[in-house]
């Protein structure tokens, strides 16, 4: 009996720790959970402060500074931009008359701008944009003089100044025409070779005078010293040419280019893209113009939303039909305008040259427009 009784013991004291075990190891898993959720939400609450942290960062640091300091470069640069075009659109009417209410109205800009006064500025150039524009359209010749021939083709030979009527209006052209079998075309450079910024430059009248030419126009667009977006590249341009020495300019550049292509030697020759001509030296000229105006007889040039295009001005072109080369003005005329008189007067082949400020005309010793800005060439006819 005695045993019986000890042996319950025995087993009571082993239940009683087993289960003494067993509330020790849930305490311990309990208070391992109770550890891990706390540790969980200050992982929580961290995150929550980093997040908080960060909203504050971008709202006073140095990312909103960024942000507002982009808002601000742009502007400036918007406004900048269109300063430019306004004042080089200023350069070129100044041919036009007296523009003092445009310059005072520049000025009263300048001082806006310097003020950071972007609002008012902004819209003071919208304004005067309109008032520039008024005295672009308006003719470079006041009136077509009554005594000119009315004439749909250019001369045979030598210059002629006359009325040719198309479907957009009537233009008054002055034109020289040259047989190349006894007369060359070809370009005379104030450079030797390529030329980035602080270019050479001379008049007109120089180049013909020093070549012994009978006859000289202007040459394409270049970045006249005058213009602020031309700083950094004064009296350059970026186009092919061959010189009457034989020297390329911009070769490097005009491997791919798209830009029309005149070649000339006792006939003449017209491509469309400036890539797929060589640098051939056994001609007498080769000169990249844009845009091309007339392509076998097409017109080729419809406009675009280039203002100074799109004004009305002395407009300079190339042309030639075959053995014939033409050079010349049609006065008060868009690009696109000039393309259709050219186009009138049966001329096969033409490119745009530079206008406005740059226009310049000269023959036997004297202008017939011009003499413009001092440029970095001239395209000259000589005789054979």
């Amino acid at each position: 009996m005695k045993k019986i009784n000890n042996k319950k013991k025995i087993i009571l004291i082993i239940v009683i720790v087993i289960f003494a075990l067993l509330v020790l190891g849930v305490e311990k898993v309990y208070s391992q959970i109770k550890l891990i959720n706390s540790q969980k939400q200050e992982l929580v609450q961290s995150i929550g402060d980093l997040n908080g942290k960060i909203q504050e960062l971008k709202n006073i640091d140095q990312v909103k500074i960024n942000e507002k300091l982009n808002e601000d470069i742009k502007t400036i640069e918007k406004n900048y931009q269109e300063s430019v075009k306004i004042y080089e659109r200023i350069l070129d009417i100044s041919n036009k008359g007296n523009i003092l209410k445009i310059e005072t109205s520049w000025a009263e800009i300048i001082s806006l701008l310097s003020k950071n006064n972007y609002a008012s500025a902004s819209a003071a150039m919208q304004k005067l944009s309109l008032d520039i524009k008024k005295i672009e359209e308006q003719p470079t010749v006041a009136k077509i003089p009554e005594n000119l021939p009315i004439k749909d083709t250019p001369p045979g030979s030598g210059q002629s100044k006359q009325i040719v009527k198309t479907d957009v209006g009537d233009f008054v052209v002055n034109i020289i025409s040259a047989n190349l079998n006894d007369t060359k075309l070809v370009v005379d450079t104030a450079s030797n070779s390529d030329c980035k910024n602080d270019c050479p430059v001379l008049p007109l009248a120089e180049f013909a005078k020093r070549s012994g030419a009978i006859a000289a126009i202007n040459g394409p667009y270049f970045c006249p010293a005058t213009y602020p977006s031309c700083s950094d590249k004064k009296n350059s341009f970026d186009t092919l040419l061959m010189n009457k020495n034989k020297t390329y300019f911009n070769s490097d550049n005009n491997v791919y280019s798209i830009n029309p292509v005149a070649i000339f030697s006792n006939s003449s020759r017209f491509v469309e893209n400036g890539s797929s001509w060589g640098r051939d030296t056994s001609v007498d000229a080769v000169i990249m113009g844009r845009p091309l105006l007339v392509f076998n007889g097409e017109v080729k040039f419809f406009g675009n939303s280039d203002t100074k295009e799109t004004s009305r001005g002395n407009r300079s072109f190339l042309g030639a039909s075959d053995g014939t080369v033409y050079i010349g003005i049609v006065y008060s005329a868009t690009v696109a305008e000039t393309a259709k008189v050219l186009a009138k007067l049966g001329i096969k082949n033409a490119i745009n040259l530079d206008s406005g400020g740059s226009s310049a005309f000269w023959s036997n010793g004297r202008y017939l427009a011009g003499p413009g800005r001092d440029l970095p060439f001239g395209i000259l006819l000589v005789k054979r």
